[in-house]
């Protein structure tokens, strides 16, 4: 099954601008394809206030998404070290 993949707004607005070119590429390369194949095999689930919430590591970075029937909902892609308290930020 595909699975198609929509941006938070602040993805591209936020997130991208900040990550150097050669890893954009590398993380465009493993989210699709990764999440629009099997993103519950690759990704792990989160726990705690981001229970439902999945993520996908690519090195120092974090994709962090939700499955919605056939959509995979991407809510952010930062640095391991922030990516959390964005994501809960963006929630709220």
């Amino acid at each position: 099954m595909a699975y198609a993949l929509r941006y938070h707004p602040e993805v591209a607005e936020e997130d991208l601008p900040d990550i150097p070119v050669n890893l954009r590429q590398r993380l465009a390369r493993s989210i699709e394809a990764r999440l629009t194949t099997r993103p519950e095999h690759y990704g792990t689930p989160l726990r705690g206030s981001l229970k439902g919430y999945w993520k996908l590591r690519v090195g120092d970075y974090r994709v962090v998404f939700k499955l919605a029937g056939t959509e995979v909902r991407v809510l952010a892609i930062l640095h391991r070290k922030t990516v959390y308290e964005a994501v809960t930020r963006r929630l709220g």
